[in-house]
């Protein structure tokens, strides 16, 4: 068996893409450090970049498009990223070396995402900028694919919400400290993004360390047929019905979160009539709320779900309580609702984003195209982050801000549904 807490070599006979709970009758502490560290440092970079001294950088090279830039560089990088992860995550499954299959991804995505965060402080153009962010999109899924790719590899089924809890752990305390540390050199770029890669950079030699990846060698080769190119580059086709379910669940999850979160200054602001002084006080209660019931969570809920032995079960409670809790705004145009709003939909998000993981490994159609298939759900990860803000736009528009909490509520509503459709899995 490859890829399991064992010290015999697999012969080819053996090798398997998963582990079973018998192989692993014991909770794999340090492959879920691994994982939690693995996922802070992509995160921390990736939002102390994208969230702050990117858009400085952008500030410097044209200031007087700023807007126009931001708009271009989201949409190639965008594009770039739904390519990478589906081709990284096929080259992963694929891969057979002494290292391992995910294990030389790993490293080449945070060497080179170091060495493309550390040109972006030096680039002076907008073609230059634009390129090099999206090089760096590369580098950086070259980092994301493997690491869900082994938290389906060598997690057994009886500890995957556990290890999705881990991974959220790292996610949560990543996305709350990237743009504080980011903040940190608006008046030094260059430097703030040398400092951002070395972090991202970390991920090589801890997952390497935690992970002691076996050699996949042993893995049987696969012949380049119409068959093979199929199944590892294509989306699924074959014992699918569940796996879409979940993607499409989670595309109506996020596009509930950022309709509400990509408005929260507008809605404190146009609805609720706030100061600027009030609404920046409360924007930080929020987003802070929101973190700490995300850490929370990602310490209950997945440990919870292991010993329940329930996954499905937890993410419909989610979808629910994010459901309800953006739905709070409606009644009443008060900021207590925003804060009561933060503690509810941030419960929910916490939650899913704690047995999320679990869920999609479980689902999955194939075990040996692992990466390529969880690369294609993260997709519902982009796409909700970019029809939320539409939605959440066309609403406002037509309705008026109430319309945009009952819009969002939906959407968590439908997914709620679709979870619940899910069959394979309790």
């Amino acid at each position: 068996m490859a890829n399991k807490e064992t010290t015999s070599a697999p012969s080819a006979q053996e090798w398997s893409g998963t582990t079973t709970d018998e192989q692993q009758p014991k909770l794999p502490i340090r492959l879920v450090i691994g994982l939690a560290i693995g996922a802070f440092c992509w995160i921390v970079a990736y939002l102390g970049a994208v969230g702050v001294l990117l858009p400085a950088r952008i500030a410097e090279i044209a200031p007087a498009d700023k807007a126009a830039v931001v708009a271009l560089n989201s949409t190639v990088s965008m594009i770039v990223a739904a390519i990478a992860n589906i081709l990284i995550g096929a080259g992963s499954d694929l891969t057979r070396s002494r290292l391992g299959r995910r294990t030389p991804w790993i490293w080449l995505g945070a060497i080179g995402s170091l060495a493309s965060l550390t040109v972006l402080g030096h680039v002076q153009s907008v073609p230059a900028l634009v390129t090099t962010w999206a090089v760096y999109q590369i580098f950086l899924n070259s980092i994301i694919a493997p690491l869900l790719g082994t938290l389906s590899d060598r997690i057994s089924p009886q500890f995957r919400g556990t290890a999705a809890s881990g991974y959220a752990l790292g996610n949560g305390l990543g996305t709350g400290l990237g743009q504080v540390i980011g903040a940190q050199f608006l008046g030094n770029t260059a430097t703030g993004l040398l400092v951002l890669g070395v972090l991202t950079v970390l991920v090589a030699p801890a997952t390497s360390l935690l992970f002691r990846e076996t050699s996949s060698l042993d893995m049987p080769k696969r012949p380049f047929t119409r068959d093979m190119v199929l199944d590892h580059f294509m989306f699924a086709r074959h014992n699918a019905r569940d796996y879409y379910l979940a993607l499409l669940g989670k595309f109506f999850v996020i596009l509930a979160k950022f309709a509400i979160q990509g408005y929260v200054l507008y809605i404190l602001t146009d609805y609720m009539l706030l100061g600027e002084d009030d609404s920046s006080r409360y924007i930080s209660i929020v987003s802070l709320i929101i973190m700490v019931t995300g850490i929370v969570m990602a310490f209950v809920a997945g440990p919870i779900a292991d010993r329940l032995k329930l996954i499905k079960l937890p993410v419909i409670v989610s979808s629910l309580l994010i459901a309800v809790g953006v739905l709070v705004p409606f009644f009443y145009a008060t900021p207590v609702m925003m804060v009561l709003y933060a503690v509810i939909a941030g419960t929910g998000l916490g939650m899913f984003n704690a047995v999320d993981q679990a869920l999609n490994i479980a689902v999955l159609p194939d075990p040996d195209t692992a990466a390529k298939d969880l690369g294609i759900l993260n997709l519902a990860n982009t796409g909700g982050q970019i029809a939320g803000p539409l939605v959440a736009a066309a609403a406002i528009s037509a309705f008026g801000y109430h319309m945009l909490f009952v819009v969002a509520a939906a959407a968590a509503l439908i997914a709620c549904l679709l979870f619940a459709l899910i069959r394979s899995i309790r």
